[in-house]
C-alpha cells in the first residue's frame, strides 16, 4: 500500500509542476491572452528553443492559429480571389484540408494591407472561421466540411472598415457572436448549430465594425457580450442582444483603429487603441446600466496587439515601449524599449511577446521591473517588404506557435526539454 500511495503522490506532484492544455481560438482558451500552462521553459537559449517543425506556406494573412484536438487551424490566402481556412497535424505540420471562404477584402474598400485577419474558434468538432470580406463558415474540424455559410454583407447589411473584417468569432453557449457594423445589425447572435439569426442589435450611430473580437463579461448578475465598434464599446444582454451601455472614452477619434481585444471581468472593462487605454466601471442602478470612466492613460498599452492582465496588472506595448500599469489606477509601474510595437501573451509567469519585426522575446510578469529572459528571431522569414508580423503568438501543449504572414513556426518550450546541465 506504502507504494502505491507513493506513486499516487509522485502523480499529483508531476500533474501539479506541469500543466498543458489547447489554444482553441483567438488569445487562448478565455480569450484574454492568458495561458494556464506550467513547466515551461524559464530562459530562452540564445538560439532561442528548440524548432520542432516550419512550414513556409501556410497561406498570407495577419491572424493568429487556433490549436485543438492535436490539429492546428489558421486562415490564409492566396492571392485576392481565394481566402481559405486550413487545418495542420500539430505533430508534423503536414496539411490535412482547406476550405475556401471566399474573396480578400473588397474592392471598395481599398484595403492597405490586404489579406486574412481572423482566427478560427474551434468548438467541439465544429470550428467557425469568418473571411475578411464577410464570409462566415461554420465547418466541421475533421475534413472542413461546410455544415453551413453566411455573408454578414448579404445576410446583415454589414458594414466593415476600410480594412475589412478582422474579428475572430465567438462561442457562448449556443450562441455564436460576430459583428457584422452598422445601424441594425452591428451586432447579431446565431445558433451555433444551424447558423439561424438568434438576436440582431442595433447601436444607432455605428457607421461600420471595428475590428476586435468580442468578449464575455459577468456583471451585476448579467452576462453581457462586450465589443469595441467604431464608435466605442458596447455591452450587450448576451441572451437577448440588448443595448445595455456604450463608453466612447478610448474611441481613436483620428483613425478609427479599434483592434485590441477588450479585456472585461466584473464590471471593469479595459479598452485601448491610439488614444491610449482606458478603464471603465460598468454597473446598473434597476434596470438601467451606465459605464464611467476610471481613467484614460496615454502610456497605458494601447497598440494592436493588446494586453494581459496578470496580478492586477497590464502589460502590453505602447508605442515602441512595453509597459506595466496597474489596472485599477493606470499608474505606470515601468517601461522599456523591448521589441516595439508587439501581440503580447502569458504562460507560467511569462510574457510572450512578438515584434512587428518578426522578432520573439520573453519578458517575467512582474510589476518589479523589466526583465528579459530571451529573444531570437525565427529562420527564414517571409520577405515582408512594409508589412507588419501583426499575427499574435500562440501557447498550446508545450509548444510556441509563431506566425509572421505566410510562415509558421513551431517550438518546444517544456522545461523538461531543456539540454542536461541547464
Amino acid at each position: 500500500m506504502r507504494v502505491g500511495l507513493a506513486a499516487i503522490a509522485a502523480v499529483v506532484l508531476a500533474t501539479s509542476a506541469v500543466w498543458a492544455e489547447d489554444w482553441p481560438q483567438w488569445r487562448g482558451p478565455t480569450r484574454d491572452g492568458i495561458s494556464r500552462e506550467k513547466g515551461l521553459l524559464g530562459q530562452w537559449p540564445a538560439q532561442g528553443p528548440r524548432l520542432l517543425w516550419r512550414v513556409q506556406d501556410v497561406g498570407y494573412g495577419y491572424g493568429s492559429v487556433a490549436v485543438a484536438g492535436g490539429r492546428v487551424f489558421l486562415i490564409g490566402n492566396r492571392g485576392l480571389e481565394n481566402e481559405f481556412v486550413a487545418a495542420h497535424d500539430a505533430r508534423t505540420g503536414r496539411k490535412l484540408w482547406s476550405t475556401r471562404l471566399g474573396r480578400v477584402g473588397n474592392p471598395n474598400q481599398q484595403p492597405n494591407h490586404p489579406g486574412a485577419r481572423s482566427t478560427p474558434t474551434v468548438d467541439g468538432g465544429l470550428l467557425y472561421a469568418l473571411g475578411s470580406d464577410g464570409d462566415l463558415v461554420c465547418a466541421d474540424t475533421a475534413g472542413g466540411r461546410v455544415v453551413w455559410r453566411k455573408s454578414l454583407r448579404a445576410d446583415f447589411g454589414g458594414k466593415p472598415g476600410i480594412w475589412a473584417y478582422s474579428e475572430s468569432p465567438l462561442v457562448d453557449g449556443n450562441r455564436l457572436i460576430v459583428t457584422p457594423g452598422g445601424g441594425q445589425a452591428a451586432v447579431v447572435a446565431l445558433d451555433k448549430r444551424s447558423g439561424r439569426t438568434l438576436w440582431r442589435c442595433s447601436v444607432p450611430g455605428t457607421a461600420e465594425a471595428g475590428y476586435a473580437s468580442a468578449v464575455v463579461m459577468e456583471a451585476g448578475g448579467s452576462r453581457q457580450i462586450v465589443q469595441f465598434l467604431d464608435t466605442g464599446v458596447v455591452g450587450v444582454e448576451a441572451a437577448t442582444g440588448r443595448l445595455l451601455w456604450r463608453f466612447d472614452r478610448t474611441v481613436d477619434r483620428q483613425y478609427r483603429v479599434h483592434a485590441a481585444t477588450p479585456l472585461a471581468s466584473g464590471g471593469l472593462v479595459y479598452t485601448s487603441s491610439a488614444a491610449g487605454g482606458g478603464l471603465a466601471r460598468v454597473s446598473r442602478a434597476g434596470t438601467e446600466w451606465t459605464a464611467e470612466p476610471a481613467y484614460l492613460e496615454r502610456r497605458a498599452p494601447g497598440g494592436l496587439g493588446g494586453a494581459v492582465l496578470v496580478d492586477g496588472h497590464l502589460y502590453g506595448t505602447s508605442g515602441p515601449s512595453l509597459v506595466c500599469v496597474e489596472q485599477a489606477t493606470g499608474r505606470l509601474k515601468w517601461q522599456e524599449r523591448s521589441v516595439g510595437e508587439a501581440s503580447v501573451v502569458f504562460a507560467d509567469g511569462r510574457l510572450y511577446l512578438h515584434g512587428e519585426n518578426g522578432q520573439m522575446v520573453l519578458v517575467e510578469a512582474s510589476p518589479a521591473g523589466y526583465r528579459e529572459r530571451g529573444r531570437f528571431t525565427p529562420p527564414d522569414p517571409p520577405d515582408r517588404g512594409s508589412a507588419k508580423a501583426w499575427n499574435c503568438p500562440a501557447v498550446a501543449n508545450g509548444r510556441l506557435y509563431v506566425r509572421d504572414l505566410g510562415v509558421l513556426w513551431v517550438y518546444d518550450i517544456r522545461a523538461s526539454a531543456e539540454p542536461a546541465g541547464r
